[in-house]
């Protein structure tokens, strides 16, 4: 009756930054870690989970003379972000 929840995504920290990417699309890396307060250290962590698993891209250049990562969602990290909600919702919608 109840789908699997997806493992990746059921990270408070890794479903707070593809909540964001999915309303911005892209985001500086610094931007995530402001809006979740995260740890540089975490965060950096959270986001390799979410690129291996294919649901993000990440882009490492310089930024006058400063590194600068942005992270963008793919379409797999749509496709999984949307399944992840209907899963949920069909928690919530258990009629009693």
């Amino acid at each position: 009756m109840f789908k699997e929840l997806d493992p990746i995504l059921h990270s408070q920290l890794r479903l707070a930054v593809m909540s964001l990417l999915i309303s911005v699309k892209q985001a500086e890396f610094t931007f995530i870690k402001e809006k979740t307060n995260s740890t540089a250290g975490n965060l950096s962590v959270q986001v390799q989970k979410l690129k291996e698993a294919g649901y993000i891209d990440v882009t490492k250049e310089f930024k006058d003379n400063y590194p600068n990562t942005t992270c963008k969602i793919t379409h797999t990290g749509i496709k999984a972000f949307e399944e992840y909600v209907k899963s949920l919702r069909q928690y919530l919608d258990v009629k009693k």
